[in-house]
C-alpha cells in the first residue's frame, strides 16, 4: 500500500481550494481575500458624516442645455434616448460600427460603470462588456456582491474605434452629451469608471490612472471611484489587488449611501 507523503498531501489541499475559490469568483482569486475582509453593511445614521452626496441634476442640466435643440434632448427615458440616437453618424465612426452599443443595465441603477469605447464582441453584439473582459468584470462586481442587471453599463463612445484604437477628441465630443444625458436619466449615487481613458474623459483631467486611483472625484455631485479596465488585469494579474482595493472602496461607499 502506497502512503502519501505530507508534501503530496498538501498540494491536494491547495489544488482542492483553489478550485472551491474559483468556482466562485473565477479570475480574480488572485486579489479576493477571505470573505470576513469584505466592509461590513452598516445602516447610516441621520448624524453620519460620510454620507455620500446626492446627485446635483441642475450640474447636469447646465452641460445639457447647449444640446437642447437635437431629437434626444427631451428623452424621458432610455428607450426613448436610444431610439433617438442608435443612428447617429456625427463622427466617423458611424460609418465602420456594426452595432451601436448604447449601455445596459437597470434603469434606475444606483452603481454606474463607465468603460472606453465598445470591442470587437461589443460591436457585433451591441451589447458592453460581453467578451473576456466582460466575463471578468461580472465576477468582480459579484465579488463585492454586485450583479450586473443592477448596475447600469455604459461607455465613453457608443461606437468601436477601428482596432481598439484610443478614442479621438473629436469622437467623446460628438458622443459623451449622449453619457450625460444617460446618467441623467438614471441618476445613479455612484459611478465607477474602468481604465484610465474612461476617466479622463468623464473627469476631464490629464492624470495617469496611478494618480487617479483612491483619490475622491465627482461628476455632477456624483461620486466617482477610477480602477483599472478588466482587459488590463488580463494582461497584468499582479494588478489585481489593486482593483480589489478599488471595488472594496466602492462597496464601503454603497453601504453608506442614504437609506
Amino acid at each position: 500500500m502506497t502512503t502519501k507523503s505530507p508534501e503530496t498531501d498538501l498540494a491536494t489541499e491547495l489544488e482542492r481550494f483553489v478550485k472551491e475559490q474559483s468556482s466562485r469568483f473565477g479570475d480574480v482569486i488572485s486579489y479576493v481575500p477571505a470573505k470576513k475582509s469584505m466592509p461590513e453593511k452598516t445602516t447610516p445614521s441621520v448624524k453620519s458624516t460620510t454620507s455620500v452626496p446626492s446627485v446635483e441634476l441642475d450640474l447636469l442640466a447646465d452641460k445639457l442645455k447647449v444640446h437642447n435643440k437635437e431629437p434626444w434632448f427631451k428623452a424621458k427615458t432610455l428607450e426613448a434616448l436610444e431610439a433617438a440616437i442608435h443612428d447617429c453618424q456625427k463622427c466617423s465612426l458611424g460609418a465602420t460600427r456594426i452595432k451601436f452599443v448604447f449601455g445596459v443595465g437597470d434603469p434606475h441603477a444606483k452603481v454606474m460603470i463607465i468603460g472606453e469605447a465598445p470591442g470587437a464582441d461589443e460591436d457585433a453584439s451591441g451589447e458592453p462588456f460581453v467578451g473576456r473582459a466582460g466575463q471578468l468584470l461580472n465576477k468582480m462586481l459579484a465579488a463585492v456582491e454586485f450583479k450586473r442587471e443592477e448596475v447600469f453599463i455604459a461607455n465613453i463612445l457608443k461606437s468601436r474605434p477601428p482596432n481598439n484604437r484610443d478614442p479621438k477628441p473629436e469622437e467623446v465630443a460628438a458622443c459623451e452629451p449622449y453619457l450625460w444625458k444617460q446618467i441623467s436619466l438614471i441618476q445613479p449615487k455612484l459611478i465607477l469608471c474602468l481604465g484610465r481613458i474612461a476617466g479622463t474623459n468623464l473627469l476631464k483631467l490629464n492624470e495617469s490612472l496611478g494618480k487617479m486611483r483612491n483619490q475622491d472625484y465627482n461628476f455632477c455631485g456624483i461620486p466617482v471611484v477610477v480602477t483599472y479596465h478588466p482587459a488590463a488585469l488580463m494582461r497584468n494579474p499582479d494588478w489585481k489587488h489593486g482593483a480589489w482595493e478599488d471595488l472594496k472602496r466602492l462597496r464601503k461607499m454603497y453601504e453608506e449611501l442614504p437609506a
